[in-house]
């Protein structure tokens, strides 16, 4: 093996799911059997990274300041659905079962790992609710300890007093899991069976 195919495979298998086997036959797909598809996937990466940022409102990904879902004025603009990452924005949007605005943290509260309110996306979230169109957030977090405590704090801190509803998905989705590996019947159900906060 020579040095920059070491190299090409350790970048590889940086990527979730995708272990030395798995990056091996990437890589050797992409150097031997086709040369042309490496050659297009290394051009729309270095596309992509000039032009695809976050949403300013919610976290999605955007190539302007809001996204394609925060502009559309035909969603509800009354329901917000906060999530932990943007691959689980993803499965409900392909569910097709939500039609309201999302809301991406980044993450979920972990103090054993360092991380606050202050490392997540939740200052954009706090001047979301503050508007007065906003009348339902639904907390669609993992079902794990981060998870319940992150909703604990998003109920406590960002909401407070407002009489903004708070609720959280139904579980359907099994404990620990999340949203991004769910298939569509179970985030119907989970976003139908939603309880309140």
């Amino acid at each position: 093996m020579t040095p920059a195919y070491e190299k090409l495979l350790d970048a590889l298998k940086r990527l979730p799911g995708l272990g030395y086997r798995s990056a091996e036959r990437i890589a050797l797909r992409l150097l031997v059997e086709k040369p042309d598809l490496g050659k297009r996937v290394r051009q729309a990466l270095e596309e992509t990274e000039g032009c695809v940022q976050a949403c300013l409102d919610c976290g999605n990904l955007s190539e302007g300041d809001l996204c394609m879902l925060c502009s559309d004025e035909s969603r509800d603009q009354s329901t917000i659905c906060v999530l932990e990452h943007v691959p689980d924005l993803f499965s409900i949007e392909r569910a097709g079962v939500f039609r309201g605005l999302y809301h991406v943290l980044g993450g979920k509260l972990s103090p054993i790992h360092g991380i606050g309110p202050d490392e997540l996306n939740v200052k954009a979230l706090h001047r979301r609710v503050q508007r007065e169109t906003t009348k339902e957030l639904i907390l669609a977090l993992p079902n794990d300890v981060e998870g319940e405590a992150t909703c604990h704090y998003l109920q406590q801190e960002v909401v407070g007093d407002r009489s903004i509803e708070v609720s959280r998905i139904g579980f359907g989705i099994p404990s620990g899991a999340g949203v991004t590996y769910s298939d569509s019947t179970t985030l119907r159900s989970a976003l139908e069976g939603r309880n309140s906060y």
